[in-house]
């Protein structure tokens, strides 16, 4: 009898469970960090994820990558003393991002630029004066991939000089990994996003993807569009925020490593679809280089890669978009 009651009992739980499933619901958490902004926003059953831990994920990835952290394990390896370092899973991970990007953007992604960025006050000390051409010649006799060697997780340096930035994906790839946080607490449909770089997955609970606005420099409001996003990156790289004047000649804060100097383009602003955002990351930076034509062109070659370009031409602000673009964009 105890045995039927029981069963019993179990079995009407299981009808009360169905009757009242859990309610899905929406958790949101935003900060600061890695100088920027952050919103995580995801749906689960219950709160799985809270601020502490993404917290101390932050500081996880500072200690590794960021110029910033005084005490970290890239700032170690910058010191003129240091001569090489074995790298923690991250560093690893992001440098030999880094050297795949160098090859396959002919070596205009090149992490090794940092002392160029310095010169130029596009790093940590902040700007100072303009460098003369000596002073550029000088600083690229250090400048370059290949005065480095990566040996298993071992990175070696052949010039004590030399020194690195992984600013250029470390961003896109904190975001990829605040998904694998979430992927791995069973979370099933999510939006991160870090300083305007955002990965999605899944779709929210009423069916729909998740929408992004894309930034559009110059323009209203009203004039923006949205993106539809799922199981996809975004980023986007501009010339807007940070430039400098030299012989009243507008240069971005990306550096060419075969002149030494900022690049001078008119493209503004670039954003790159992806499937992760260290991707997107490494991408939106290269097409900056290029003029509005070559990089569409480049961009159409890259597997599961779409790009949306600004820029100026003739004192008009003009648009351009590789040829799978417009599928994502949200039609009313």
């Amino acid at each position: 009898m105890k045995f039927f009651i029981l069963i019993l009992y179990i079995l009407l739980g299981y009808v009360a469970q169905a009757a009242y499933p859990k309610l899905i619901q929406e958790y949101m958490i935003t900060g600061f960090a890695q100088g920027t902004t952050y919103t995580i926003k995801y749906y689960a059953e219950n709160e799985l994820v809270g601020k502490d831990e993404v917290e101390n994920f932050f500081k996880e990835i500072d200690y590794s990558l960021s110029i910033y952290e005084p005490s970290s394990r890239i700032n170690h390896f910058n010191l003129p003393i240091t001569r090489s370092i074995k790298l923690d899973k991250h560093m690893l991970k992001v440098v030999k991002a880094s050297l795949y990007y160098h090859n396959l953007t002919k070596g205009y992604f090149d992490i090794t630029v940092y002392p160029l960025l310095k010169l130029w006050g596009f790093g940590p000390e902040g700007f100072h004066k303009n460098p003369n051409q000596q002073q550029v010649d000088s600083v690229l006799n250090f400048v370059g991939a290949k005065k480095m060697i990566l040996k298993r997780n071992k990175l070696i340096k052949k010039d004590k000089r030399l020194s690195i930035d992984l600013n250029g994906i470390a961003q896109g790839y904190t975001v990829d990994e605040l998904g694998v946080l979430l992927n791995n607490k069973g979370i099933s449909s999510y939006l991160i996003e870090v300083g305007g770089e955002i990965i999605t997955k899944g779709l929210k609970p009423n069916g729909e993807p998740y929408k992004v606005e894309i930034q559009r420099p110059n323009t209203t409001q009203s004039a923006s569009y949205k993106v539809l996003l799922r199981d996809k990156a975004i980023t986007t790289s501009g010339n807007y925020e940070k430039f400098r004047i030299v012989n009243a000649e507008r240069y971005s804060h990306h550096i060419n490593p075969y002149i030494g100097k900022p690049t001078s383009s008119k493209t503004i602003s670039v954003t790159v679809l992806a499937q992760t955002a260290m991707d997107a990351d490494a991408l939106d930076n290269y097409l900056m280089y290029l003029t509005p034509e070559d990089a569409i062109s480049f961009i159409e070659k890259i597997p599961h890669a779409e790009a949306y370009l600004i820029y100026y031409e003739n004192n008009t602000l003009k648009e351009l978009q590789s040829s799978g673009f417009n599928n994502y964009i949200y039609k009313l």
